[in-house]
């Protein structure tokens, strides 16, 4: 009696919260990303990138130690001494200071095109690691740059045809107008103090304006008649506000104003703002930012006031599949060459050589299939043209071209002028 024995082995899987792309999503982010880098040369922003890890104390400092994602969502490792970049704002800062960027030119504009990493609850569009896409621009407190980052912004979600967004945009004044609001904030949550959420409980005590952030549904109901901080700004901060609405107006960009809008992270000072989808349901912000005049001080250099927006791809993609958006096809294969025998393989080898050093698409099998498997394979991958060498075609030097849509054949009498034919 014979014992057979049979191992089971599991496939090691990726790790949750992360996603694989595979060719066909690989070409279509290729072609997304090249889309993006376009716009962004047309505003005139240069592309920056940074390590995928940072100084700890950078995000720290930089987005605020009772944020979200530095006390609870990143990824530190070294005894905590370094962290996966969970947002880039930061690092664009810390290499405009590190590198000296402000003495190139008084403003700079950069755009970024990078992965992030965060340990939250993965969910639809949400990931632990993502890509990110977004703009910088530092130096300048003109409020018309900030109408040009929203407009950069609207720019390129219409670039994509996507029309089914809401612009919320509003005013969160400085730290010095802020501190009489949180005051009257403070004093009127804390009539509803144990019906607070508890990360809002958490807030109160730490960083009140981020309540009014809350996705929390009873939250939400509690802060409706809330003090707006709009009523405590001063008469300078309200007049840049109104410039940009007026100018956004001008360049027929629709926005909403809500008063309550203050994003998640501590360095936003004065423009916040956020394009809203419908498509991609509770979670329905496809792209934020604002202003962040204090940030660059915060990391060690001199008052310089930014702002900058970011977007998910991840999301971005999911708002183009729910508007069915047509991306291209990845470029067909120009010539199929068939082979019989081992050392057509190496003719075919040669020929496919100088074809591709010649751009031509072209591709041969390496499976030893048979001739008519391989026609099978050149129709499944939709090849134009079809080359069969054999014993002959190497011999005389010259084969018949079969054009797959028709079955048409074009005599080849030196194969040496292939790419010349394939070129016309």
């Amino acid at each position: 009696m014979t014992l057979k024995i049979y191992f089971c082995t599991m496939f090691i899987q990726k790790p949750k919260g992360t996603y694989d792309l595979l060719p066909e999503k690989a070409f279509q982010r290729t072609y997304l990303e090249s889309k993006l880098r376009k716009v962004f040369s047309n505003f005139n922003y240069k592309e920056l990138r940074t390590p995928t890890f940072e100084k700890t104390a950078l995000f720290k400092r930089g987005i605020g130690e009772e944020t979200d994602i530095v006390s609870k969502e990143m990824y530190s490792f070294n005894e905590n001494e370094f962290t996966l970049k969970p947002e880039m704002t930061a690092s664009v800062i810390r290499s405009y200071l590190e590198n000296s960027l402000y003495n190139e030119s008084p403003l700079q504009k950069i755009f970024y095109i990078d992965n992030m990493y965060r340990r939250e609850r993965p969910q639809a569009g949400r990931f632990r690691e993502f890509s990110q896409f977004g703009a910088e621009a530092i130096g300048s407190n003109d409020y018309l740059i900030d109408v040009e980052m929203i407009m950069l912004a609207d720019t390129i979600l219409k670039d994509f045809s996507i029309k089914n967004t809401i612009i919320k945009i509003n005013t969160i004044g400085s730290l010095s107008e802020r501190e009489t609001y949180l005051k009257e904030l403070k004093n009127y949550l804390s009539k509803y103090l144990d019906e607070l959420s508890t990360d809002s409980k958490r807030r109160f005590e730490t960083n009140p304006l981020r309540i009014l952030d809350t996705k929390d549904k009873k939250d939400i109901e509690l802060l409706k008649d809330a003090p707006l901080l709009y009523n405590y700004l001063n008469g300078d901060t309200i007049k840049s506000f109104e410039n940009i609405l007026s100018n956004l107006k001008n360049m027929n960009v629709s926005y909403e104003v809500d008063y309550k809008l203050v994003r998640g992270f501590d360095y936003y000072t004065s423009t916040t703002f956020e394009f809203i989808s419908d498509a991609l349901g509770a979670q329905n912000s496809l792209l934020g930012g604002g202003r962040y005049d204090l940030l660059v001080e915060q990391l060690g250099g001199k008052p310089t006031p930014a702002i900058g927006f970011a977007a998910g791809l991840e999301r971005l993609m999911m708002v183009l599949e729910d508007n069915k958006y047509e991306f291209p096809s990845e470029g067909k294969i120009k010539i199929y060459i068939a082979t019989i025998g081992e050392e057509s393989k190496v003719f075919a080898l040669k020929l496919l050589n100088i074809l591709r050093t010649s751009e031509i698409k072209s591709e041969t099998d390496y499976l030893n299939r048979s001739l008519k498997s391989q026609m099978k394979e050149a129709n499944k991958l939709n090849a134009e043209y079809v080359l069969v060498i054999g014993e002959e075609e190497m011999k005389t030097k010259s084969a018949k071209l079969k054009k797959m849509s028709d079955s048409s054949e074009i005599n080849v009498p030196d194969l040496e002028n292939l790419k010349e034919i394939l070129n016309q």
